[in-house]
């Protein structure tokens, strides 16, 4: 079905118009990196020109700059970093989620939680660290409860490395 699909495409579009949509979309470069940074609860960037993006990507962390070519990526608890032209990056703790890049270098961050680095407070942090790391030893082994708290511990410890704590 695929194929007879892809026969029927070549016969009603003439190449000469493919070419011309590929030279179209290959002029059109772009200047800055749109940036949609999003939680459920509100939009934190919407459309904004920045310099670059760095994101935790479960794979590792990469950076995001004008006219990267298009990645979809699955984010870790970490720091997400915007920088501005000739300005101090703004930081984010972020908790998880995913970015998309696409090839007009629009790139749109969706994550359940993000707070400014400079929002957080270490003490909180260590309680609710030191909370998730009791309640996963009073667990039963392999229970759902264990599992949440294995998860508490996990974004808590990256919050804590994110502000510079130790936390074991």
């Amino acid at each position: 079905m695929l194929s007879r699909s892809a026969m029927l495409a070549r016969k009603v579009l003439p190449r000469s118009l493919a070419r011309t949509f590929s030279t179209e979309a290959a002029t059109a470069e772009a200047t800055s990196v749109t940036l949609n940074l999003s939680v459920p609860y509100e939009s934190i960037y919407n459309g904004a020109a920045v310099d670059s993006v760095i994101i935790p990507g479960t794979e590792g962390e990469y950076g995001i700059t004008v006219n990267h070519v298009p990645y979809v990526a699955q984010m870790k608890p970490g720091v997400l970093q915007v920088l501005f032209e000739g300005a101090d990056p703004e930081k984010y703790f972020v908790a998880g989620g995913f970015a998309v890049t696409h090839a007009n270098s629009v790139t749109d961050v969706v994550c359940v939680e993000a707070v400014k680095l400079d929002d957080i407070d270490p003490s909180a942090v260590t309680s609710n660290y030191e909370a998730a790391k009791s309640a996963y030893g009073a667990a039963t082994a392999g229970s759902v409860e264990q599992a949440e708290a294995m998860i508490d511990m996990e974004v808590n410890k990256a919050m804590g490395l994110a502000i510079g704590l130790t936390l074991a």
